[in-house]
């Protein structure tokens, strides 16, 4: 989360099969909204650097409902990792792949904003997942304008086969703050790869609908007069019974505005792609202090 300053990146690890029947023809209410993808799309490569690939957009908690995108030139590096810790796992996923990734902000406008980056999952046959996301802050262009955002993640290299990679998801979000100092919500749908975004037993399940909420708490100053909050409450939750379907429940601690440290449980909607729940601990940190070149220049 930026303007809270936190982020970090979403894992869709865990076992992937083969569909035990063939898929029907896609319904016109999903050819309608791969339609949409596909502009979605075409508008990121075409706002996108030559020299600088997809990334993993900013997320709140489990999914990518944030109303923030990394400031332009600012460099995010994350790293995560989810585990179980009590009870048997019952032959089910124990652990995912720890998951390390930059992120950096590339348009140098404060109405319309992009990020771009890139995951690896440690340990993975195909680690590298790819993914950018594009909006408008509240307020840009009206007073009560809401935050408008649009992205594609998990952008995976593995095209077909039962470990195929390339979810492909597009999702869209539409979030804003709440009156009397009661937090951030967001709300979104998504829809991704039907031949890669499905359930434990193969079954299509790429179409759903993602929500997210952060209050911060205890405001702080740095040396420089920065405000921040050391403690972020955050919560958010996916629909879909697919590697994506689930959410959790975290604390954000601050060591500085720069630097925090997330934990908390996180639950999957399919527990034969992901197993039961697991706790998450992830560290992310801000180095804008690296990256003078990108900035605006001051008139």
């Amino acid at each position: 989360m930026k303007k809270i300053e936190w982020k970090h990146y979403i894992h869709l690890a865990g076992k992937q099969e083969d569909s035990k029947s063939d898929l029907k023809a896609v319904s016109k209410k999903e050819n309608k909204m791969k339609k949409i993808s596909l502009s979605t799309l075409t508008l990121i490569i075409l706002f996108l650097p030559a020299a600088i690939s997809f990334a993993t957009p900013s997320t709140t908690y489990w999914t990518p409902m944030t109303l923030d995108i990394q400031p332009y030139g600012v460099l995010h590096i994350g790293g995560d990792n989810y585990f179980t810790i009590l009870g048997k796992h019952g032959g089910h996923v124990r652990t995912f792949t720890p998951d390390f990734g930059p992120e950096i902000g590339v348009l140098p406008f404060d109405k319309v904003q992009m990020e771009v980056g890139f995951d690896y999952l440690g340990g993975a046959d195909y680690p590298w997942f790819f993914n950018a996301k594009i909006g408008s802050p509240e307020d840009s262009f009206f007073k009560g304008q809401p935050a408008l955002e649009v992205g594609i993640f998990n952008v995976g290299t593995k095209t077909s086969g039962p470990s195929r990679t390339d979810f492909n998801i597009v999702h869209f979000l539409i979030g804003k703050t709440l009156p009397a100092n009661l937090g951030r919500l967001t709300v979104g749908p998504y829809i991704g790869n039907h031949s890669a975004l499905v359930s434990g037993t193969g079954k299509r399940e790429n179409i759903g609908f993602m929500v997210g909420y952060d209050h911060g708490f205890i405001p702080a100053k740095d040396k420089d007069g920065n405000e921040y909050n050391k403690l972020v409450l955050a919560a958010d939750y996916a629909t879909g019974k697919n590697a994506l379907g689930g959410g959790g429940v975290g604390l954000y601690y601050y060591f500085t505005k720069d630097i925090s440290l997330l934990t908390g449980p996180v639950w999957f909607n399919d527990q034969g792609l992901n197993g039961k729940w697991k706790w998450t601990i992830q560290l992310d940190i801000n180095t804008p202090q690296l990256f003078n070149w990108f900035q605006k220049k001051k008139p």
